[in-house]
């Protein structure tokens, strides 16, 4: 996978094959963007958590077989991680896997979720449970799409930028706290502080995908704080509804106190931590608790994709820039969930 810069909209058709027939995959919400792919083909899309299902996989089928993509076609996803994911997995099963690549159009997509060749789906409100490891041709980066990006979306990306950064690089981690500390998106996308953090953060992903790229070892320490997080999405989710639940960053962030929480109480980590993980996520205004039924987190959590027999992997801190991968028994984790919340 290429990993590419581009300043100008306009100048990401520089990127796409001339020999192939192109189709974009539009987030619906980038209608405005849709000029700058003027001759291509595109299919619209609506983007949501509650849409990224087969159901939705299937209707991009359809289209493409209905206006006559062949094999040698290229698929271009363009819009924030859910466009990815269904871009990514559609490319994977569509006459047995077609070309494809990503412009990611938020925080959290650019920095997180569009790189590492995971593509998922979700089933019966559980987070990615189908899905394909398989790498994009490219990755196209234009913070110029960042521009409309309410300031909810940045905080969730911004989320996943630290959750990065205390697995592996607490100076970066601190460069960000103090970046974004400031509600103020237009002095971000003005410094050139910004694409320095996301080509950190890429830079990061892209290293440990491709030393483990199906997940064997290394690349589980980047679920930090993900456990908790895509069960607090499926229960926040059902107890609100399908759009209007906690966003992927925010659960993540809520997630990382958590863990570290029980890093504590395992003594893998000094009293302590898990206060000052949350005031940090707390001055970039993240949330960092919810109010949810224990006992549903506990049943969302036993479905998890990281269980192992009676046990799960979980990432837990021992310090900023540090992480251990604990295989923990799911029973003894879901015990300790009420004295989390």
């Amino acid at each position: 996978m290429e990993l590419v810069f581009r300043e100008d909209i306009g100048k990401i058709r520089q990127l796409l094959p001339k020999e192939s027939r192109v189709f974009v995959i539009l987030d619906d919400a980038l209608e405005q963007q849709i000029d700058a792919f003027e001759g291509y083909t595109v299919i619209r899309i609506h983007a949501s958590e509650g849409g990224k299902t087969m159901e939705t996989v299937m209707r991009i089928v359809e289209r493409l077989s209905g206006l006559g993509a062949g094999r040698d076609c290229f698929l271009l996803g363009v819009g924030g991680g859910i466009t990815c994911d269904l871009t990514g997995f559609t490319a994977a099963i569509y006459k047995r896997g077609v070309r494809f690549a990503f412009v990611p159009t938020t925080l959290l997509a650019q920095a997180d979720a569009s790189i590492g060749g995971k593509n998922g789906v979700n089933f019966q409100g559980f987070k990615n449970i189908l899905g394909t490891i398989r790498q994009p041709e490219w990755v196209c980066i234009c913070t110029e799409f960042l521009r409309t990006l309410p300031l909810r979306f940045w905080r969730e990306g911004v989320a996943e930028m630290l959750k990065t950064f205390a697995i592996y690089d607490a100076e970066s981690y601190r460069k960000t706290l103090e970046f974004f500390a400031k509600d103020n998106p237009n002095n971000w996308l003005n410094s050139s502080l910004l694409p320095t953090l996301i080509s950190r953060c890429t830079e990061i992903k892209t290293g440990v995908v491709s030393r483990d790229e199906k997940e064997s070892g290394e690349r589980r320490l980047l679920n930090f704080g993900h456990t908790f997080a895509h069960a607090i999405e499926k229960v926040s989710r059902a107890t609100a509804d399908a759009e209007n639940g906690l966003l992927h960053g925010e659960a993540v962030a809520i997630g990382m106190v958590m863990a570290a929480r029980i890093s504590e109480a395992e003594g893998l980590c000094p009293k302590g931590l898990s206060e000052t993980l949350g005031n940090d996520l707390k001055s970039v205004g993240l949330p960092v608790s919810c109010d949810l039924p224990a006992a549903e987190l506990s049943k969302a959590i036993s479905a998890d994709k990281k269980v192992v027999g009676d046990s799960i992997h979980l990432i837990l801190p021992v310090s900023i820039g540090d992480v251990r991968d604990v295989l923990m028994p799911v029973s003894r984790l879901q015990s300790l969930i009420p004295s989390l919340l």
